[in-house]
């Protein structure tokens, strides 16, 4: 039942996740953080298996500190998403298959912001907006209609809550919190968390929903 989107501006990068975990029809979690520093400007997103998404993320997290106690300096993105790549490719080749897709936003000095699409085979392409999950084919249409690629921060954050305000109409089981990540030149930054109280005034006066 997870989501995961991901939007880049002209300066910034923002990382959603939702943090629920339901099986069969049943809410079983309401705290699980989808969405992991793996540097000081770069984070990744990741949806599949939660155990081989938990343990992934963890063993993508040590190898870039490690990389930067042994070097002196953070890994870039890209040098990131290879990085991921390489590991993805490599373990699909042996009986630990991680059943794993992702999103890796940050930003470097050089590049600027920069968002890469990766699916569970390793393959990676960059994207200004993506996602994976069970709600990525409503929010598509929906990003695709209000994205600009100069838009600011809050417009941004706006077309994220565009999204989320549909999954709660359109899913039985709702996804209740996203929590969201804007990383630019000056680090990460945890923003306002989505959830039913964030925009109660909006669900509520929109015409298309049933009681």
């Amino acid at each position: 039942m997870e989501t995961i989107l991901g939007v880049k501006g002209t300066d910034f990068v923002i990382l959603a996740s939702d943090t629920m975990v339901s099986k069969s029809g049943m809410w079983l979690d309401d705290e699980v953080e989808r969405t992991n520093r793996i540097s000081d400007c770069c984070m990744i997103s990741t949806a599949g298996d939660g155990g081989d998404c938990l343990q992934f993320s963890d063993f993508i997290q040590r190898n870039m500190d490690l990389y930067k106690v042994t070097n002196g300096y953070d890994l870039t993105v890209r040098g990131a998403v290879h990085f991921i790549r390489s590991q993805l490719t490599t373990y699909r080749k042996s009986n630990c298959n991680y059943k794993v897709a992702l999103l890796v936003g940050g930003y470097d000095l050089s590049s600027g912001p920069e968002l890469h699409y990766m699916d569970y085979f390793g393959n990676s392409v960059p994207v200004r907006y993506g996602g994976h999950g069970i709600g990525i084919n409503f929010c598509t249409p929906i990003i695709e209609e209000f994205y600009k690629p100069d838009m600011d921060t809050q417009a941004a954050y706006d077309v994220i809550k565009k999204c989320v305000i549909e999954l709660y109409k359109r899913f039985v089981i709702n996804l209740r919190n996203f929590d969201l990540f804007l990383i630019n030149k000056e680090g990460i930054t945890k923003m306002n968390r989505i959830n039913l109280e964030s925009f109660r005034g909006d669900f509520l006066a929109s015409p298309k929903r049933r009681i």
